[in-house]
């Protein structure tokens, strides 16, 4: 029972909750669809945390898709031994990039006191979860080798249970303590989307990368002679 709980209707529940939530807040408060970034409050720890974070998590986001979309590719990918000993040293510094960068992003919340005024309850759980996510990813990445191997055996065919609302949670269920947890915070961080910063992943500018040049002048009137 509690399996089907966690692995069933908890996924389900987290996708609703995130699909509709978001698009009711785009309805409601488009204006609200931003990072709210706190960027001209502090900017050294800012920079290093957010391109650390961005460069190591994107591309696992986008190989983890991969998996769940088009397994078949990524099983052929991943065909010979050395492709799959690349993919595994190429995960593992991805992850270490994105742990690095979160954490930097979470101890620049706990050191500036300007960042920390702006900072609300649901912006310290989202970051809690994000840094416990990746932590949890890394220790799979170092524990369980292979991982671009069994996950497409494992995980894989759970999602795919749930897309065709056939939910086989088998495949997941005999799984260490670990996979869960990396699991289920991935559905409840969907889940949060709606109430947090997380809700500007949907609004990503595509136009950002040809975009016209922005000058930015300062300007400031002499002293009074």
């Amino acid at each position: 029972m509690l399996n089907i709980l966690l692995f069933v209707v908890f996924p389900y529940v987290a996708l609703a909750i995130g699909i509709v939530g978001t698009i009711y807040r785009y309805l409601t408060n488009q204006y609200s669809f931003t990072s709210l970034s706190s960027q001209l409050l502090e900017n050294d720890w800012q920079f290093w945390g957010s391109t650390l974070w961005h460069y190591g998590i994107l591309p696992t986001t986008v190989i983890h898709l991969a998996g769940f979309t088009v397994p078949k590719i990524m099983a052929a990918l991943h065909s010979t031994p050395e492709m799959l000993y690349l993919a595994e040293v190429a995960g593992k510094i991805l992850g270490i990039m994105a742990l690095v960068g979160v954490g930097i992003l979470l101890y620049r919340r706990l050191v500036s006191s300007k960042v920390r005024t702006v900072t609300s309850p649901v912006d310290w759980i989202v970051l809690a979860l994000l840094f416990g996510q990746v932590l949890f990813g890394l220790i799979l990445a170092f524990g369980y080798r292979w991982g671009a191997a069994w996950f497409l055996h494992t995980a894989t065919p759970w999602m795919a249970s749930l897309a065709t609302f056939q939910p086989a949670p088998q495949y997941v269920t005999a799984l260490p303590l670990a996979h869960k947890v990396h699991f289920l915070t991935g559905f409840l961080l969907f889940a949060l989307m709606p109430f947090s910063r997380l809700v500007h992943i949907v609004t990503f500018p595509t136009s950002y990368a040809w975009r016209r040049f922005q000058l930015v002048i300062w300007t400031r009137r002499k002293a009074a002679q």
